[in-house]
């Protein structure tokens, strides 16, 4: 029965769920091709006639899908997941701890977003910091695929973590200045 193999997929990790191999480099296409797939196929309307145990099962297995997406979708999210299958928690609650240079860094940016007047030295600030995500982002891809260095990977996700609430603080900085 198509429900039992449902149900024993449900336990399996977001890559394998999705059939995709663990790695941080992934194709959005793929990864919304096989959310499709599986979403029709265990949509729970299709079990709308069926008892309410497979209708049960047929709602988990949506909402697995829908979390499993959200996580692989995510480059940061992703990346994180893959340090946790490989045993190395993010512990970003716990471990805050930051090279020296990279809070010198973190403390440059802000006092360039304070100091920022107008919407043009704000968009100077978000250029800066996009091309030092975009390192930070190839480092990780690096660390995960190539050298599978998970530890480290954990440490460059943890200030990806800070460089990403920065870039939040900077679009509502732009939002506010009309953009």
């Amino acid at each position: 029965m198509r429900l039992r193999r449902i149900v024993s997929r449900l336990e399996s990790d977001d890559f394998e769920l999705f059939g995709l191999p663990r790695r941080f480099q992934l194709e959005r296409g793929d990864l919304d091709a096989r959310r499709r797939n599986l979403q029709a196929e265990v949509h729970p309307d299709r079990f709308a006639a069926s008892d309410s145990s497979a209708r049960r099962v047929a709602m988990q297995w949506a909402a697995r899908v829908n979390e499993a997406y959200a996580r692989l979708k995510n480059p940061l999210q992703r990346a994180a997941y893959l340090c946790e299958l490989h045993g190395v928690p993010i512990d970003a609650e716990d471990n805050t701890a930051m090279p020296a240079d990279f809070l010198m860094q973190q403390m440059q940016w802000r006092e360039s977003l304070d100091d920022a007047d107008g919407r043009s030295a704000v968009e100077a600030v978000l250029t800066t910091l996009e091309a030092h995500r975009a390192a930070a982002y190839r480092r990780l891809q690096a660390l995960l695929d190539q050298s599978r260095d998970f530890a480290a990977a954990a440490h460059e996700v943890r200030a990806l973590m800070f460089v990403e609430r920065f870039a939040a603080d900077v679009d509502d900085r732009l939002a506010a200045a009309g953009g």
